[in-house]
């Protein structure tokens, strides 16, 4: 895979490596019930993998020239998080994004919102699409608000379809066009692979 870094303030995202690899399991898979699942689609038990069945799938696209479906997020030095993209229905270019940071010491502090401005703008950048959107649930007001900051509005609530220890929550559907980005006048590297 091409190596890839974005740097904005106080984070940067680039792409993976096998170094990578130790850290992320022990981010997603160290303890039992970790605390960023809480607010990750809880109600979407965390399956357990062994470290080599993550690796296999994790490394699975190291060599790929591909645009990457997703970054590692970076602050002060160390692993974070991660921004990943989906197609919902890759034929007619309705695509999703996603941000997860790990650790809670790095909640509330601008760097989601920093990131997923910088994805966003890197998806746009390059890829044929026009509109970006994230899916989350009303148990994650942090999550809603990082995506209004950056500039998405609020699409669409499918509400009491998300069942979590005993109470129903909304299902939450945000998204901007390409038109809305570009009005902001952000400019984000364009990806381009090795030969």
């Amino acid at each position: 895979m091409k190596q890839l870094m974005l740097n904005g303030n106080r984070i940067s995202l680039r792409t993976r490596t096998v170094d990578d690899f130790p850290i992320l399991y022990d981010l997603i898979y160290g303890c039992e019930q970790p605390e960023w699942k809480k607010y990750d689609a809880p109600y979407f038990p965390l399956e357990s993998r062994t470290y080599a069945q993550f690796v296999e799938r994790w490394g699975a696209d190291l060599h790929s020239d591909d645009l990457p479906d997703d970054l590692l997020i970076e602050a002060d030095g160390q692993i974070i998080g991660m921004v990943t993209y989906y197609w919902e229905n890759q034929a007619t270019r309705w695509l999703e994004a996603g941000i997860v940071i790990y650790s809670p010491d790095y909640w509330s502090g601008g760097y989601g919102t920093e990131a997923l401005s910088l994805w966003v703008g890197f998806l746009f950048q390059n890829l044929t699409i026009a509109r970006v959107g994230i899916t989350t649930w009303s148990g994650n007001p942090r999550m809603i608000r990082c995506a209004e900051k950056v500039g998405m509005q609020l699409e669409g609530r499918m509400r009491k379809c998300r069942y979590y220890e005993g109470v129903y929550y909304d299902s939450i559907r945000m998204g901007m066009t390409r038109e809305e980005w570009e009005a902001q006048g952000v400019v984000t590297p364009c990806f381009s692979p090795t030969s």
